[in-house]
């Protein structure tokens, strides 16, 4: 593994280098121009900075997507607010949610081949996300909510997610994996607090004057964030255009991890969307106690983030994705689907929170892996595609999940633990895809034996 990092650590020198040689255009006698050595990675403060600015910014990116259940559940309790028409307000949540990962590959490929563009996608970013919400604080129609909430400020949260993004990634070589997890745990953080103060802003203030503090929060949160983050090899040393490569096409390792990815997406969604309402509906809880279980799914992913990335920087990736997928899927056949009372529903949060939660850590291993066997792939391109194949998950979850939600039990002849409820079809699809995300572990273990 040492020597793997080493290598990636020198072909990323060696495309400084490389950046080198294209920069001379502007250099007429073509002497060497002497250029300052390269901060250290993994280490020195500039490179915790970094990871500290690209954990914090995780606020303003994700904050609105992972509180949208409180704006629904407001709207649903105050349909006047949407002329009537709050029954349509969940397409808004998928819309911002979808655009931001769908958006992934297109934006992450576009600042690889241009690297130059990466100054000014963080502060388009930051206009378009401020103008959304802005403009949505005076909307009073679901279709304008759309445009405003899910598609402009879907945008802008990517365009703040993608450069600050790979700037980590020049910044952690041989800790990637202990980085990424890091910055996902700030996401995951994100998701603990936050709900419960737009709650509260809501309920006392209502929407209008709640989106127009979150979006003095974002400028707050983002401005001196986009000021201080930079990247490791600078843009003065960087080519103007670079060719984006396409090797991974070819890579086996590629299709069956993405592959992986994409089916652990399509259930990882759902605990998220309908564990509250499973405490209330199906144990008798009250709404306060739905909302902290719900909550406890994301503290626990702070720690699963990172400890499942960190387990990348010194183990193979395809173990981390074992573990992964195999702990949230007994969380979830074991304990969700035998919860008759809040006890055991506590726990599968716990557990489903630090297994499901830190899965998305386990990318830079991917990346990791995927360099090793193609020295040339672009990792930012890659991680814009896992992203990419997230957020088909998060798209196709939607409209699935309401179609396996029976009313007179799925089972037909009355409950039998969760399985038999409403929601028995969720416990289980939700429980297959978590298995189904170790398929990166099972297509290496089966080459292998082929071998």
């Amino acid at each position: 593994m040492a020597q793997v990092q080493e290598s990636i650590e020198l072909e990323n020198v060696g495309s400084v280098h490389s950046f080198d040689r294209e920069a001379t255009w502007d250099n007429p006698t073509n002497t060497e121009i002497e250029q300052p050595p390269l901060p250290p990675p993994d280490t020195g403060k500039a490179a915790w900075l970094v990871l500290a600015g690209c954990s914090l910014i995780q606020i303003p990116v994700w904050g609105y997507s992972v509180s949208f259940g409180v704006f629904q559940e407001y709207y649903s309790s105050h349909p006047e607010e949407l002329g009537g028409d709050a029954g349509n307000v969940a397409v808004v949540g998928t819309t911002v949610t979808g655009i931001l990962y769908l958006a992934s590959p297109f934006t992450f490929g576009i600042l690889t081949r241009w690297p130059r563009l990466r100054r000014w996608f963080g502060p388009i970013g930051l206009l378009m996300t401020v103008v959304g919400f802005l403009i949505s604080s005076f909307c009073t129609n679901v279709w304008q909510l759309t445009i405003t909430q899910g598609v402009l400020t879907g945008l802008g949260c990517g365009f703040l997610f993608t450069p600050t993004t790979l700037y980590l990634d020049e910044w952690f070589i041989k800790r990637k994996g202990l980085a990424y997890g890091i910055m996902w745990a700030g996401k995951s953080a994100t998701g603990v607090a936050l709900p419960f103060i737009m709650d509260a802003s809501l309920h006392r203030f209502g929407p209008k004057a709640t989106l127009q503090g979150w979006t003095v929060a974002t400028v707050i949160l983002s401005a001196p964030l986009l000021y201080f983050l930079r990247p490791r090899i600078p843009l003065s040393q960087s080519a103007a255009v670079r060719k984006l490569s396409f090797t991974f096409i070819k890579l086996p390792a590629f299709w069956m991890l993405q592959i992986g990815n994409i089916l652990q997406s399509l259930g990882y969604f759902l605990p998220y969307t309908y564990i509250s309402s499973y405490a209330v509906q199906e144990i008798g809880t009250s709404t306060t106690i739905g909302t902290l279980i719900l909550s406890l799914v994301n503290v626990t992913s702070v720690p699963g983030g990172i400890v499942l990335g960190s387990l990348n920087d010194h183990a193979p990736v395809t173990t981390a994705i074992l573990i992964s997928s195999l702990g949230s899927a007994l969380a979830v056949f074991f304990f969700w689907g035998f919860a008759t009372h809040t006890a055991l529903l506590t726990i599968f949060a716990i557990v489903y929170g630090f297994f499901a939660g830190g899965f998305s850590s386990t990318w830079s291993g991917v990346l990791t892996d995927l360099k090793k066997q193609s020295p040339a792939l672009d990792t930012g391109l890659i991680f814009g595609l896992l992203a990419g194949g997230r957020g088909i998950g998060n798209v196709i979850s939607g409209p699935l999940s309401v179609a396996m939600v029976t009313k007179d039990g799925w089972l037909g002849g009355g409950k039998s633990w969760g399985y038999g409820g409403e929601y028995g079809a969720i416990i289980l699809f939700t429980g297959a895809t978590s298995l189904l995300g170790g398929w990166g572990w099972f297509g290496r273990y089966c080459s292998a034996r082929r071998v």
